[in-house]
């Protein structure tokens, strides 16, 4: 196995040593060498509760930006990131203490399934953010109403345990069987393929196609959990409800059907709600492999000629969080739901200037693994396995360098200068006094998570590819 790239040279530093690892033709040596860098220097250092869940991120101000406590969406792509790489102990570990807290919280669910009415407030949902030491909910407001984060829980929970299962280990015990019972029920309830939610960026809520497609994926794979039990069940049940491979499918033929009518569109209703490009679809497309190739194809390639970035990929035009010089925002403002932000903005008459957006850093690593997921299973194609690289190389060049700073104020109104940490995985990159820096919440868990994934697509494009053999 090649050696790591740490500084050959004493006068080098960790971003010189990485540029001279990047190239346009990679053999495996050479990923394995880069991904043996980014680990010696702590690039995939997940810094994790002893229960296995995983705080946004460690960065110095985590405690003010909220991103010491736990998401569910996040924690998937980490716990996923785990999977991919070999350590699916982890992986494990961190989706049943996510069903631990839901059995805890449980009553959020039975509320909605026993009335079948949809919450009147998104407090009222099932929380997504929460306190992870404790397993508990947060009372601050939030938009809870995130369809998308509910199902990325079903979808890693059953993958993960149906491939335990075929080995016949790691049976699926009464709790958990209880807990994942009500998902299908509440997605039932709410009418997940009409249901207006906040969706992945946690926003006003709308019918969000990437929030649909999420769902959509997670029933799948309980289907295939409960098919593919050595001993299934005919049924689950819940008070006088039954879970079968029938509701399944017919909740799926909903989730399908719902998206035909507004794919390759985020959002399809009348403005301000209407939304043509957003790159949450992108992860419809990997990891969750639910679109139909050429669907996925002119998703991605939306993605890439509406939203791609110098430095990043921007989340949808017109974003308002981290836009231009968002530092100098009020703190509560910066780190209040979208709705009360937006509201502010607007009576301060701070527009957002289109292609001024952040670019985020958590898109590009998924459009590299997307690629090489086409060149490994379905076409073979150089062109593929080029895009696979490009994307890669601009994964890579978003790992910070020495030297940005951000100039803010502290949440008691004193001027502050925050050095942003060498060489780790930000959340974005956003316009500071006219130059992109990127933001305090610097590392972030799921852009580390990302960047593994799309390494280990790299490596697996590599062992199949003629060029490394």
């Amino acid at each position: 196995m090649p050696k790591p790239i740490p500084s050959q040279l004493p006068q080098e530093t960790l971003q010189e040593a990485l540029q001279k690892a990047l190239r346009t033709n990679y053999l495996l040596e050479h990923i394995i060498a880069i991904q043996a860098l980014l680990e010696e220097h702590q690039v995939f250092e997940f810094s994790c509760l002893d229960n296995g869940l995983f705080p946004a991120s460690p960065a110095a101000d985590a405690k003010n930006t909220g991103y010491k406590n736990v998401w569910i969406r996040d924690n998937i792509y980490v716990a996923y990131a785990h999977h991919v790489s070999g350590k699916t102990d982890i992986a494990l570990k961190n989706v049943s203490t996510l069903l631990q807290y839901f059995k805890q919280h449980s009553s959020r669910f039975r509320r909605v399934i026993d009335t079948q009415t949809k919450p009147s407030s998104c407090m009222e949902r099932p929380h997504v953010r929460f306190n992870g030491l404790e397993l508990a909910e947060l009372d601050e407001p939030w938009q809870h109403a995130q369809n998308d984060a509910l199902g990325y829980f079903l979808w890693l929970y059953c993958k993960l345990h149906a491939k335990e299962d075929s080995r016949g280990s790691n049976k699926l015990d009464r709790d958990a069987i209880e807990v994942l019972t009500l998902f299908p029920l509440y997605f039932q309830a709410i009418q997940f393929w009409e249901d207006e939610d906040s969706g992945h960026w946690e926003e006003a809520p709308k019918i969000e196609a990437s929030s649909i497609g999420v769902v959509t994926a997670g029933l799948k794979e309980l289907r295939s959990l409960m098919a593919n039990r050595s001993s299934p069940p005919q049924s689950w049940h819940y008070g006088g409800k039954v879970v079968n491979i029938q509701l399944l499918d017919n909740l799926i033929e909903c989730g399908y059907m719902a998206m035909d009518t507004i794919l390759p569109a985020e959002c399809n209703q009348p403005p301000p709600q209407s939304r043509r490009h957003d790159s949450a679809l992108l992860f419809l497309a990997y990891p969750l492999d639910i679109l139909q190739e050429s669907l996925a194809d002119l998703i991605v390639d939306d993605i890439i000629a509406n939203l791609q970035g110098e430095l990043g990929i921007r989340r949808y035009m017109g974003d308002n969080f981290w836009c231009r010089d968002f530092q100098n925002l009020p703190k509560n403002i910066q780190n209040s739901p979208y709705t009360d932000r937006q509201e502010w903005l607007r009576e301060h008459a701070k527009e957002i200037v289109l292609g001024e957006e952040a670019q985020w850093c958590i898109f590009d690593p998924m459009i590299s693994a997307y690629y090489g997921r086409k060149y490994q299973s379905k076409s073979g194609k150089p062109e593929d396995l080029r895009l696979q690289t490009e994307y890669l190389n601009r994964s890579l060049n978003q790992i910070t360098q020495k030297g940005y700073i951000v100039e803010e104020k502290s949440p008691e109104g004193i001027d502050q200068s925050v050095e942003i940490p060498e060489f780790k995985c930000p959340e974005l990159y956003y316009i500071q006094k006219g130059h992109h820096t990127p933001n305090t919440s610097t590392p972030l868990l799921w852009t580390q998570a990302n960047l593994l994934i799309a390494l280990e697509a790299m490596k697996q494009s590599l062992l199949q590819s003629p060029i490394s053999k």
